[in-house]
Parts: structure tokens; sequence; C-alpha cells
């Protein structure tokens, strides 16, 4: 087993960083854009982390498996094995043992540990954005808010107090306006710019120009914050047990009950996949075979068909939020590949050797270039 675990990490550990990686760098813009600190960076990056794991899990026992196998196989060790007449257990228990492990672990992940680092990064990007005047919008630096709006602060004092305003508003087509005030300070929700001496300039379409004077003026913020601070949970943040039992006040999920169905059928079913992994990546993989033997090369057919079953799986589980049908389908998929692959697995070793019509067919193919390069020589 440490043979494989070993394989399984080396294996896993690349793929996973290149993935997370992709996943963060994606979300940089909390940094570069917002003015947060690192410290708040590092933290979604590690929200993000267990929510990269799953996917590239099953993979991971894929290639490691093969990969040590394949290697067996090169020092002639399964031969050797074969040779002894040891049963075909000595190989796969420790690997299924592995896998089973794995399985555990997945569905933790899956439904209790993943379901909470969504809801915390969509609340640490939540609260980026529900303060984003007071610490958000660096000194001295124009700041497109959003599409239309620039902000700048000369100065940012304790207590939520800003100098040194201006504020310029292109967001309407009709009319623009230009804020200009001596000191500001941002509300506790964070919906409020209340701006004090100060005046506002506006211009309408045929370019005529007024200028008021205020003494206190409120700048609405509200829009800007709403939709990007709504920290709503939807099904993906949601734990197993309130899948299996959503209440039906839940405004989400009567809204669309079809994504509640698709990720309950996902969290029971993906969970498996390591083991069902494992299973056919030892039938493909696990047998002696001659170096000078032409095939398909064992990693690549393990990779191929593992990557076909979880297209497959994948597919049901997205339609399942469409058609109830494909729920039905989705298990299917598992427990059909799973018999199979047992099956494949423990069948006697004389009846997996055997060649069936195929094979012989492309045993036939194989050797007709021998035979012509014998006839040249000849």
């Amino acid at each position: 087993m440490a043979r494989v675990v070993r394989m399984f990490l080396a294996t896993l550990l690349p793929v996973l960083a290149v993935l997370w990686l992709t996943q963060v760098l994606g979300r940089i813009n909390l940094v570069t854009d917002s003015g947060q600190s690192i410290v708040s960076f590092l933290t979604l990056a590690t929200l993000i982390l267990p929510t990269v794991i799953p996917t590239v899990l099953p993979f991971g026992i894929v290639l490691g498996t093969a990969q040590t196998l394949t290697s067996m196989n090169n020092d002639s060790e399964l031969a050797v094995i074969d040779g002894a007449g040891a049963g075909r257990s000595i190989i796969y228990r420790p690997i299924l043992a592995f896998a089973v492990v794995l399985c555990a672990f997945s569905f933790v992940l899956d439904n209790y540990i993943e379901p909470r680092s969504r809801a915390e990064a969509r609340s640490l990007i939540a609260s980026v954005y529900a303060d984003l005047l007071s610490s958000v919008i660096e000194e001295k630096t124009f700041r497109e808010v959003e599409d239309g709006l620039y902000i700048q602060i000369s100065e940012r004092l304790s207590g939520r107090v800003l100098k040194g305003l201006f504020v310029a508003d292109y967001r309407e087509p009709n009319n623009s306006y230009i804020y200009y005030a001596k000191e500001g300070a941002v509300d506790e929700s964070g919906s409020q710019l209340i701006m004090r001496d100060g005046q506002v300039q506006r211009e309408n379409q045929d370019g005529d120009v007024s200028i008021v004077q205020f003494d206190s003026y409120s700048f609405d913020l509200s829009e800007l914050t709403s939709d990007k601070s709504q920290t709503r949970r939807r099904a993906t943040d949601r734990g197993l047990a309130y899948l299996l039992n959503p209440p039906q006040d839940d405004p989400d999920y009567l809204g669309n009950p079809g994504s509640y169905r698709a990720e309950l059928t996902r969290r029971l079913t993906d969970w498996t996949l390591p083991f069902i992994y494992a299973v056919f990546t030892i039938v493909i993989v696990g047998d002696a075979r001659s170096h000078r033997e032409r095939r398909v090369p064992p990693m690549a057919s393990a990779f191929g068909l593992t990557l076909l079953l979880r297209l497959l799986s994948h597919f049901s589980s997205n339609q399942a939020e469409n058609d109830p049908f494909f729920v039905y389908v989705c298990y299917a998929i598992i427990f059909v590949s799973l018999a199979i692959g047992l099956y494949l697995l423990l069948r006697p070793r004389r009846a997996r050797r055997k060649t069936g019509p195929l094979g012989r067919m492309m045993a036939a193919l194989f050797r007709l270039p021998r035979r012509a390069d014998g006839g040249g020589a000849a």
C-alpha cells in the first residue's frame, strides 16, 4: 500500500496544484481591484482548496495505481507473483483498502467540508463589497467602483471618516454629476456615503451646468453593494442533511428545486468514484504482460475509461436539474459500472486470459505486418 500511496501523492499533488492555482488566479482581483490585504487573498485561496480536491481525487488513484502496477510488470514482479501461484488478492487488496479510505474522505469532504468552505468564501467576497469605501478605495487614487462611477479620496481617518472626496457619476445617459466634499463618512451598513461641506455639479445633455452648494449630502451606495454583498446560500453551499430535507420556505429552493435534486444526486454518487476507478484500473493493468505484446499503453487505457465514466456521471448529474429521469441514470451508471468492474476483477484468471472474437481479430491484424516482413526478407 505504501508504494501506491507514494505514487498517488506524486501524481495527485502536481495536478491539484495546477487546478488550485487556476482557480485562485481567477480571483486575484480581490486583492488588485479591491485593495484587500494578502491575508484576505490567502484566506480565500485556502477556502477554494476543498472545492478542487474532489475533482482530482479519483484520477489520482487511477494514475497512482496504474503507475505502480506498470512498474511492477516492467520489473517482472507481477510475473513472479503469478508464477508462485499467489492469489490476485495479494495485489488488489491493499489498493482497494486505500480506495475505501479515499471514498470515506471524499464523502466527508463533499458533504461537510466543501459546503462550509463555499459559504465562507461567499461571505468573504461579500464583506469586501459591503464596506466599499471605508476600507477598499485607496487614498489619492481614482477607482472605478462601477461602470461610469469614479471615486477618489485624499485621506482616510479613523472612525470611517474620509477627507477630500471627489465623486464623478456618469451612469445616467442624459445627466452627469460631479461631487466635491471636504469631508465624508460611510455609515455602518455601508449603504450611504454622507458628504459634508461641498458642492455638486450637474450637467445635462444640452451642456447646461448647475452648481449647488451643500452642508450635508447623502449619496446612495446600496445599489453598488446589495448584489455583490448578497450572501444567499445556494444548493452547493448546503450540507447533506439540508439537501435531504430542504425547508419548503427556502426561496432559493422554491425558485430552483432542480438544482437541489442534482446536487444531492452528485453528493451521493461522486464519493464512490475512487473505488470504482481503482477496480477498473486493476482489471486493466493488474495482469502480468509480456513487454513484446502489442497493446494500448495500460495507463492510457485506464485513464481513458475512467474519464469516460466521469463524463457520463457528470453529464447525468447536471441533466438531473432539468429532468428527474437522469437521477436514475446517474445511479445506474454507478451501480452498473461497479458490478461490471467487480465481475471482471473476481472472475477466474483463465477466463480473463481467454481471447474473444475481437481479441483474435486484433491479434490477426497485428500478425499481418510480421508475415509480410518475413516474406520480403525471404
